[in-house]
């Protein structure tokens, strides 16, 4: 098996009597798109930290391509970029001076005017960052963890604070990032981000991976129809919804009753999470 972006085995760490991560296991391959779910307290953002070098481990094996973050070797960081929850730069730069800034750290980087391009920041090139919006900052962030031009790209809540369009925006930079074979392991509390961007999920709860695999399989199983009828609410849970709706508009035309708000659906991302993440009563 070729080695992968991310391998990490019975991850675990402990903050004094306090633990976070209880063995923690996952695999990112290369090329892939995985998102990291889960409540906050979870241990998300502490496993990133381990990978990213930023915080050491109590226990467990660790190897981002192919290194050992705890050791953090110029190799290792010269192929990673890195969009923190929150970020920042010196105030009365440019959007593009702090690209160019960045990219001399870099022994290939990206030009920074593309860079400012993808993540659609083209026309505010010119514009100091204390003038920015939190979005064009947040979009700022993003192309400097891009300008080195990374194999692998750790992404921690990236859409904070974007409006809808920025949104949809940031995720056609996530997919044209898929399209250039670059590794992204992605956090985010917006469930139908990691559904629409995500190869494949992990859902954390208090340390641990309760579930893992393509959205399209977790989010599998019946099909969900509800309609009103009579003024009554009815729902059936069903795997072949085309002979259940065939029958029940037959009843209803039959009977000379209409189906009123007819629904056809499979659960989402969000209501498997849920029902994962929920506390016990």
């Amino acid at each position: 098996m070729p080695e992968a972006a991310i391998e990490v085995r019975d991850l675990r760490k402990h903050y004094g009597d306090v633990e976070a991560v209880r063995g923690l296991s996952f695999r990112v391959e290369r090329g892939e798109v995985v998102g990291l779910l889960g409540p906050n307290g979870a241990g998300k953002t502490t496993t990133v930290e381990i990978l990213e070098g930023y915080r050491d481990r109590t226990g467990g094996e660790v190897s981002v391509l192919g290194h050992d973050p705890a050791d953090a070797p110029l190799d290792l960081r010269r192929r990673v970029g890195i969009v923190l929850q929150s970020g920042g730069f010196y105030p009365r730069v440019t959007a593009i001076e702090a690209l160019r800034h960045f990219a001399g750290y870099y022994p290939d980087p990206r030009d920074p005017r593309e860079t400012l391009a993808l993540v659609g920041l083209e026309r505010s090139a010119d514009v100091r960052v204390n003038r920015l919006s939190g979005g064009q900052r947040r979009r700022l962030d993003l192309a400097l963890a891009l300008v080195g031009d990374p194999e692998l790209i750790f992404l921690d809540e990236p859409t904070t604070g974007f409006d809808p369009a920025a949104r949809r925006t940031a995720w056609e930079v996530v997919r044209r990032l898929r399209e250039l074979g670059k590794t992204v392991l992605l956090t985010t509390h917006y469930l139908d981000e990691a559904q629409e961007l995500s190869d494949r999920v992990a859902i954390v709860k208090d340390g641990r991976i309760v579930a893992t695999g393509p959205p399209r399989e977790l989010v599998g199983g019946a099909h969900r129809v509800t309609y009103e009828q009579n003024g009554r609410h009815v729902e059936h849970e069903t795997d072949d919804p085309t002979t259940l709706l065939h029958r029940l508009t037959a009843d209803a035309l039959e009977q000379g009753e209409r189906l009123e708000n007819l629904h056809v659906r499979r659960p989402s991302l969000e209501e498997v999470y849920l029902e994962l993440t929920r506390e016990a009563e």
